[in-house]
């Protein structure tokens, strides 16, 4: 068992045996007890505040909480507990504990990263979804980056997760990007046309027409007008979409679904809407059908079908939702932009509407990402003049450097990207800093080969004893620990802080320690902590997306 984990239960025991006793008072809205390493050695090796953070529960001082806590817990890997400032508790492990735990994670190696299974809490994921009208952009990398790293590490943490991409393949935005590949195809023989009003007038729509024409020729220019639009629409979406998997693939993400809003029109919205007039949720008024969505706390009812008939996208969305409860995950997770902040509530109460737990549905919002160059705001692309595309950026930066930089914050707070910086490299780039502790690891291997030193099956660790071997193991025992609060949190940037911050312990235990020349038996343990931290390192950078090289 982890250590951490034996602490935690052993503060978990402390506090119900002295609810049992009447010295506590019961409570179902305990804090959690969380565990830290303190920032120096001497004040033990883990600490937690959890005497202060229940202390309104208590109604009782942080210390006397302390105190009957720490009376609790007798554990032969203890050697004592003391209590500092307002209540914290800083727990002093026995020498031979850490040793034991890092003997554990060493021969069970593969698994490391990986906890217990959570099968029975299936989970989908839904983001990007994207029109297949244009090319990604870079808000949309971020949303691609979060959302498949948030994955990676719910599948770490055990849990049974699908991903989906939800296709916006009906509706206005494909009737444009017909008649915007249709006026570019008559113009390219030429044949005058205004463009459409509502058109898209990127370069890509040239480059999806000029790939039509390469392989097609004007074998659709004579025909009639309303079939030729119908043929490119199909043309154009399927070149769209296929340039949308190929970015995403080369931006190391993957979908397990592949979901078409075509699928919803019409069976499933009728459907939907008809469950929802039998619930008494939806009302006619000016010929257009509303769903009484104030009833859920939204601001104004909201138009479903139109007086003509027409769905809105509200009602293609309600269908959508409605397919997605019905498949029985425990939770649905969205990631959208944080323009879309206003349609949360309006989903949610058409989901309660219908008799769900909307609950159960969770809208993670992300914010803006900036780009910067030489200290300068960078707006337009230089090759089209327009948005900078995914794509772009990939060519500009590397998939490793974007994926990074867009994890390395909150996807709540508004991202601020130095292009200058995402380049460098030297150890002011995060992510090249990480990658060179895995490199320098993997050219110690090397070494150690050269100097018939190999990584034996029973290393004796206890030799261990320095303060940067100490503080490299107490950062590797914190990885579990992290991933489950990653998950719990939707909070990727926690992994990618973790993976910086072991490399830094990784960096100084490089500069303290000798590996090749000390004595065998150190030499073998030292290097069997090495491997230990190049898997960590690897496992970590695999979940948010980034590559281990073993060379740079």
């Amino acid at each position: 068992m982890n250590v951490k984990i034996k602490i935690i239960d052993a503060v978990k025991s402390a506090v119900d045996a002295a609810i049992s006793e009447g010295i506590f008072k019961a409570a179902d809205n305990l804090p959690e007890i969380s565990l830290e390493v303190p920032p120096k050695k001497e004040f033990g090796d883990f600490s937690t505040n959890f005497a202060m953070q229940s202390a309104k529960i208590f109604r009782m001082a942080p210390k006397k909480i302390a105190e009957e806590i720490k009376n609790r817990i007798s554990a032969d890997w203890l050697d004592k507990i003391e209590i500092a400032g307002a209540g914290f508790m800083n727990f002093y492990l026995k020498p031979d504990v850490i040793y034991f735990e890092l003997k554990n994670i060493f021969d069970g190696l593969e698994n490391f990263g990986q906890l217990p299974n959570k099968k029975n809490i299936p989970i989908q994921i839904e983001y990007v979804s994207a029109n297949p009208t244009g090319l990604l952009h870079v808000g949309h990398g971020r949303g691609a980056a979060a959302g498949s790293a948030i994955v990676n590490i719910l599948r770490a943490a055990g849990y049974n997760v699908e991903s989906e991409y939800y296709i916006n393949d009906a509706g206005n935005q494909m009737e444009n990007l017909a008649k915007s590949v249709n006026a570019r195809y008559l113009q390219h023989f030429g044949v005058e046309i205004e463009f459409p009003e509502n058109g898209y007038h990127g370069a890509d729509i040239f480059d999806t027409t000029n790939r039509i024409i390469e392989r097609d020729g004007d074998k659709y220019l004579n025909l009639p007008e309303s079939e030729r639009l119908k043929i490119l629409e199909n043309l154009a979406y399927a070149d769209k979409l296929a340039e949308l998997k190929t970015d995403l693939k080369n931006f190391k993400v993957e979908f397990d679904i592949w979901f078409s809003e075509r699928t919803l029109h019409p069976d499933k919205i009728n459907d939907a809407v008809k469950v929802l007039k039998e619930r008494g949720e939806i009302y006619e008024k000016d010929g257009a059908l509303w769903l009484a969505s104030t009833k859920y706390g939204d601001d104004k009812d909201r138009v479903v079908i139109r007086e003509n008939g027409v769905p809105t996208y509200l009602a293609a969305d309600i269908a959508y939702h409605k397919d997605k409860f019905e498949r029985g995950f425990s939770q649905m997770i969205n990631l959208w932009g944080a323009d879309h902040h206003g349609y949360i509530c309006r989903v949610k109460a058409a989901m309660s509407a219908l008799g769900f737990d909307a609950d159960k549905l969770k809208i993670l919002l992300l914010q803006m990402v900036s780009l910067y160059r030489g200290g300068e705001l960078v707006k337009m692309s230089k090759r089209t003049g327009e948005s900078i595309t995914l794509r772009e950026l990939m060519e500009e930066v590397g998939t490793d450097a974007a994926r990074y930089f867009f994890l390395m914050r909150s996807i709540d707070s508004q991202l601020d990207f130095d292009l200058d910086l995402a380049k460098k490299q030297s150890s002011e780039n995060p992510v090249y800093y990480i990658q060179y502790a895995h490199a320098r690891i993997c050219s110690i291997f090397r070494q150690a080969e050269e100097n018939n030193l190999q990584v034996v099956d029973a290393p004796n660790f206890n030799l261990l004893t320095t303060d940067s071997e100490i503080d490299l193991i107490n950062k590797i025992f914190e990885y579990p620990a992290e991933i489950e609060k990653a998950a719990l949190e939707f909070a990727p940037q926690r992994i990618a802080r973790y993976a910086y911050d072991l490399a830094a312990q990784f960096h100084s235990f490089y500069r303290d320690c000798r590996i090749i020349g000390v004595e065998n038996s150190l030499a073998q343990a030292r290097l069997a902590l090495v491997k230990i931290t190049a898997h960590t390192i690897k496992h970590a950078l695999n979940l948010l997306g980034v590559s281990a090289p073993t060379s740079m």
